[in-house]
């Protein structure tokens, strides 16, 4: 399914369902909440909003489904990405061993943490399906640590509401809010199947976030910045060209 058609989806799905006062309703309550999202302007704003309501309100806390060992597919596919050029070349030749990933932003102790030392902090492992709007999927077991113990290391203010990503690819960046962030299937990921995570899945890491799409599991990542403000960032639709900025929806729940 294209973006646009999905967004056709959500429109027309919200006319049948919801009338004008309801959606004022909902971004009343959005707003009272702090559950707008970043890409709320626009003619798609008070679906992405309610929408995002929504899940956050009826799924904050729940689990996407895990699979057995007998159902990891066979044969997953490793969608194409640009050339990652010279510079990730010379990490990659090095096994990766000068690759570290950055942590700023309002938390008490910025830190640089290699994938080695990564690697030793606690781990989950987990067997859950990755799936893009342009209709493939696969299901995969993923290794990593979770997400919330990297924010609980550097000392998270409690302010804070956003986690940014980015990648070695400079247009490739997104965005998470804290529920999502702390949720305890959200992992950087450093292992797949069994073994390092390959690099035309990500390796060395890669933001695993079982309950959205895709496009919001970045690869490469190098970075988390932590804020409590999407607007600073690109355009201010929370995530960049292979994200929002490109059309998709910000809020990507499944």
């Amino acid at each position: 399914m294209n973006k646009l058609s999905r967004r056709q989806i959500i429109t027309t799905g919200l006319a049948a369902t919801a009338a004008a006062s309801g959606l004022a309703v909902a971004g009343k309550l959005a707003g009272r909440y702090g559950l707008i999202p970043p890409d709320s302007g626009g003619i798609y704003g008070p679906g992405e909003t309610l929408t995002y309501v929504a899940q956050r309100v009826l799924t904050r806390h729940t689990l996407a489904r895990e699979f057995s060992q007998s159902q990891i597919s066979n044969d997953p596919f490793a969608n194409p990405v640009d050339p990652l050029g010279e510079e990730f070349q010379r990490f990659q030749s090095g096994a990766f061993v000068d690759w570290r990933l950055a942590v700023d932003g309002m938390i008490a102790r910025p830190a640089f943490f290699s994938v080695a030392e990564l690697k030793s902090f606690p781990a989950r492992t987990q067997i859950t399906m990755i799936g893009c709007e342009e209709g493939w999927t696969y299901i995969a077991e993923w290794t990593g640590v979770p997400l919330s113990h990297i924010l609980e290391l550097v000392g998270t203010l409690p302010q804070a509401r956003y986690v940014v990503y980015r990648s070695i690819q400079p247009e490739a960046w997104d965005s998470i809010d804290m529920a999502e962030a702390l949720h305890p299937q959200t992992l950087v990921s450093y292992g797949m199947n069994g073994v390092d995570l390959p690099v035309p899945f990500g390796g060395p890491l890669r933001m695993r976030i079982p309950r959205q799409l895709g496009y919001k599991n970045v690869k490469y990542i190098t970075r988390l910045t932590i804020t409590d403000n999407l607007k600073q960032f690109g355009k201010g639709l929370g995530s960049g060209e292979l994200g929002a900025e490109d059309g998709y929806a910000w809020y990507a729940g499944i």
